[in-house]
C-alpha cells in the first residue's frame, strides 16, 4: 500500500495516463481478453514502481524512470482497446514482448548513527550532517531528539540530506513512537518526510517486566506494525545489554521472545556491542532470524573500563567483534540494507573518531 501523500507528489503522471485515455476516441474494455496481456504489462509495470518507492537500493531517478515506463504505456492501453468486432481481427502478437525492469540488489549502505556525534549536533546539525556526508558516509540515522522538530524542520533536513547525497533508512525513538497514538502520528509524519523505512524502538517502555510484560510488548509492537504498513513503514526494536537477559530465572531471553511475538517485517535492529558485552552470540542470532537484521549498529567492544579506553571506547574494529563472520551472516541471512557505525565515546573528538571508522570499515568492506 503506498504511502500517504504518494499519490499528490507523482499526480503529474497520473495525469498523463487520463490525458492520453481521454484524447481516445475507442473504449477501453478493460476485461477483453485480447487486450489483457497488454494491459497486465502496464499493470506490472505501474506496480514495479509502487513497489520500488520504499526499497533503499532504489533511488529516485530509478524510481521515476520506472513509473515513467508504465505512464508510456498508457496511450497503448488506450489505442490496444478495440470495438468488439474489431478485436477479433486483431493479432494478439502485436504488442511486442516487454523486457522486464530489474532493479540491481546494491550492498547494504555505509551509514551513521548521528547519536555518535551527538555533541557537534547539538552545535550545529547541519554543519554536522555536511561534515559526514563529505566524509562519504552513505546514510545517516537521526535519534530520539528529531520527534521535536516542526514538520518545515524536518523538510528543511531532508532538502540538506538529499543535496549530500544521503539516505535516512530509520529513525531512533523511545517507545512512545510504538505505543502512544499521538507520538506515532507524528513519527510516521517526520519519517515519511524523511524518506525512512523503519521506526526503531530503542528502548522498552518502563515496567515491562518477566515473560507475560514482553510477550504484552509483543502484541503492541505487532499492533504498531500493522498500523505502519498503510503508511509505507515498518517498526523495529534495537537491543541493548539487558535484553540478552532472560525475562524470569529460566525462561527464554527477552529479545527472543520479543523475536517471537512480532511479525517477520519487525525489524530487529542488532546492536553489536552491547550483544558482545552481554556473551551473546551474535552470528547466531542472525542465522536464528533470516530476513529480519535490516540494520546493524557497528559499535566494538572489549572487555575493560571506559577510563581505560576500553569497553566501547575502542573504535569499529578495535576489539572482539568478529566482523567478518557478521558481515558474511548478515548479508547471507539476515537480509541487511544498513550498517551504521556506532560510537558512545572514543579517545578522539567525535568527528575525528567517525571518520577514522569510515576508512576502516571501507578498506575492511574494499571500498575506496
Amino acid at each position: 500500500m503506498l504511502i500517504r501523500g504518494w499519490y499528490q507528489r507523482n499526480a503529474g503522471a497520473f495525469s498523463s495516463i487520463r490525458t492520453e485515455a481521454k484524447r481516445s476516441r475507442d473504449p477501453l474494455p478493460l476485461a477483453s481478453a485480447a487486450n489483457l496481456p497488454l494491459f497486465l504489462c502496464g499493470l506490472a509495470a505501474l506496480n514495479e514502481a509502487m513497489a520500488s518507492l520504499h526499497h533503499p537500493s532504489v533511488s529516485r531517478r530509478q524510481f521515476v524512470t520506472t513509473l515513467g515506463a508504465a505512464t508510456l504505456l498508457a496511450p497503448a492501453l488506450v489505442r490496444a482497446a478495440d470495438a468488439p468486432g474489431k478485436a477479433k481481427k486483431a493479432a494478439t502478437p502485436a504488442a511486442a514482448p516487454m523486457t522486464p525492469i530489474v532493479f540491481e540488489k546494491r550492498k547494504p549502505f555505509l551509514g551513521l548513527e548521528l547519536y555518535s556525534v551527538r555533541g557537534e549536533m547539538q552545535k550545529d546539525l547541519a554543519k554536522t550532517v555536511r561534515a559526514v556526508g563529505k566524509m562519504g558516509y552513505e546514510a545517516v540515522e537521526f535519534y530520539s531528539p528529531y520527534l521535536g522538530w516542526s514538520f518545515s524542520y524536518t523538510k528543511d533536513v531532508r532538502r540538506l540530506i538529499d543535496d549530500l547525497g544521503l539516505r535516512c533508512l530509520s529513525t531512533h525513538n523511545s517507545s512512545a513512537a510504538l505505543t502512544d497514538p499521538g507520538t506515532m502520528a507524528k513519527s510516521i509524519e517526520l519519517n515519511q518526510i524523511l524518506g525512512c523505512r523503519h521506526i526503531i524502538c530503542a528502548s522498552p517502555p518502563r515496567g515491562v517486566n518477566g515473560t507475560d510484560g514482553w510477550k504484552k510488548l509483543g502484541e503492541q509492537f505487532t499492533a504498531a506494525s500493522e498500523q505502519l504498513k498503510s503508511h509505507g513503514l515498518a517498526a523495529g526494536y534495537h537491543n541493548h545489554a539487558s535484553e540478552w537477559k532472560p525475562a524470569q530465572e529460566g525462561g527464554p531471553r527477552m529479545l527472543a521472545i520479543l523475536a517471537a511475538n512480532t511479525p517477520p517485517e519487525f525489524a530487529l535492529q542488532l546492536d553489536v556491542g552491547t550483544a558482545l558485552e552481554s556473551g551473546a552470540d551474535t552470528v547466531a542470532w542472525i542465522k536464528a532470524n533470516p530476513g529480519r537484521i535490516k540494520s546493524v549498529h557497528l559499535k566494538d567492544w572489549t572487555p575493560g573500563t571506559r577510563e581505560a579506553e576500553k569497553s566501547y571506547r575502542v573504535l569499529f574494529a578495535e576489539g572482539v567483534a568478529p566482523w567478518k563472520e557478521i558481515f558474511a551472516a548478515a548479508e547471507s541471512v539476515g537480509g541487511v540494507e544498513n550498517y551504521l557505525i556506532e560510537q558512545e565515546g572514543s579517545r578522539y573528538p567525535e568527528l575525528e573518531t567517525v571518520q577514522r571508522c569510515l576508512a576502516t570499515l571501507k578498506k575492511m568492506r574494499g571500498v575506496s
